[in-house]
């Protein structure tokens, strides 16, 4: 098959693929999250059939540990987050207001102390200038509570996202069960339609695939779960407010590169200014446990659990998520890794065809005769 063609394919079948997820956008849910963890929790499966078990009996103890894990986790935490959530929301106003007066009174004495000498040495005069600095700040830090402000009135407002959230809880499992059952079947049924000219290069492709998803997807998700975990009580011991609720948050969302590390300096930096305010220990306390989070991120989780063959550059798997996050909500977020790691895949095999195919080595005639033709410029003209 020409690589024309082969490119043509690719390229239908994924806007095949948008266009079904486009229309089936709002019962794909339940669906996408019993492909995630069919698809996280089959090698486990797959350990209890060596050591003895039938597929049966292996998706059951699988699927009864599963749930009991999320039925403690929602009675140990949710209550826990939810009283945390509540202070949070209650304690807003308050935050912002303590936290235009530091800003004031710290623009203030800038103005007052040596920054009134730089103002002046720049021809300003300290005195506006110390009013605008402080109108600034006054202003910058207004404006970030607003954003906030209107992030978490989102998240209240859109009820049908957590109906549909909760509803996972007694329509995913079910899904899970039979996926995870009867996935070796599957899996063995696509590789059967797949022509035999073409099985070996699909079978590469998808083992390629699978390393991609596999590193990230389960690498990343151990990471997650030790950052919320570190973070969330880290941050409790050392007194700060709202700890644990930051800390988890910031590790659920580690699984955007960056986003979870931002969050959690943020948001536990601004706690901790102005809780522990004059003293600048819980500060101090709230930053040694963010370095630490990250020493142990980067140097230890990241490269023992994902690996670096991953394959899925940052800056492509944020783009991946914001842009299937956007087109389809939360059935976005949970199919953006797989599609990201699927794409980068196929569009570095068809980088390879197209680089050992005629249409890029083959030459125009006339350039190739000037080039085979051409004398060495090494070689000495000869003399008629």
């Amino acid at each position: 098959m020409r690589i024309e063609w082969q490119i043509g394919f690719w390229i239908a079948a994924f806007v095949l693929l948008i266009v079904f997820l486009w229309m089936f956008n709002g019962v794909l849910l339940p669906f996408a999250a019993a492909f995630c963890v069919g698809y996280l929790l089959d090698p486990v499966a797959d350990r209890l059939e060596r050591a003895g078990l039938n597929r049966l009996g292996a998706t059951l103890i699988i699927l009864a540990a599963f749930i009991l894990t999320l039925v403690l986790i929602i009675v140990l935490l949710v209550p826990v987050l939810g009283h945390q959530l509540a202070g949070l929301i209650q304690s807003f106003p308050n935050y912002v207001k303590k936290l235009q007066e530091l800003a004031a009174q710290q623009s203030a004495f800038f103005t007052q102390g040596y920054g009134g000498e730089i103002l002046q040495k720049l021809g300003l005069n300290g005195t506006a200038a110390g009013g605008e600095v402080r109108a600034q700040a006054s202003d910058l830090v207004s404006q970030g509570a607003s954003w906030a402000a209107l992030f978490i009135n989102s998240l209240w407002t859109r009820t049908t996202a957590l109906v549909s959230l909760l509803s996972l809880l007694f329509v995913t499992p079910v899904v899970a069960f039979y996926m995870l059952l009867d996935w070796d079947k599957m899996i063995a049924t696509i590789d059967g339609l797949v022509p035999l000219r073409h099985r070996d290069v699909v079978r590469s492709l998808a083992r390629e695939i699978d390393a991609a998803m596999a590193g990230f997807l389960r690498g990343q998700s151990l990471v997650c779960l030790f950052l919320g975990l570190w973070y969330g009580l880290g941050l409790s011991i050392i007194g700060l407010n709202f700890g644990l609720l930051i800390g988890i948050t910031a590790g659920v969302l580690s699984f955007i590169p960056y986003v979870g590390s931002l969050t959690v300096l943020v948001a536990s930096g601004i706690v901790a200014i102005v809780q522990g305010w004059p003293s600048w220990h819980l500060p101090a306390f709230a930053a040694g446990v963010f370095l630490v989070g990250q020493f142990l991120e980067g140097n230890i989780l990241s490269p023992k659990l994902v690996g670096e063959s991953v394959g899925l550059h940052p800056v492509w798997l944020i783009f991946a998520l914001l842009a299937f996050g956007s087109l389809f909500g939360f059935t976005g977020l949970i199919v953006a890794v797989p599609m990201a790691a699927a794409t980068g895949v196929i569009l570095r095999f068809a980088v390879r065809r197209y680089r050992t195919s005629p249409l890029y080595t083959n030459l125009p005639v006339t350039t190739s005769s000037l080039l085979i033709d051409m004398p060495s410029t090494h070689r000495p003209i000869e003399e008629g």
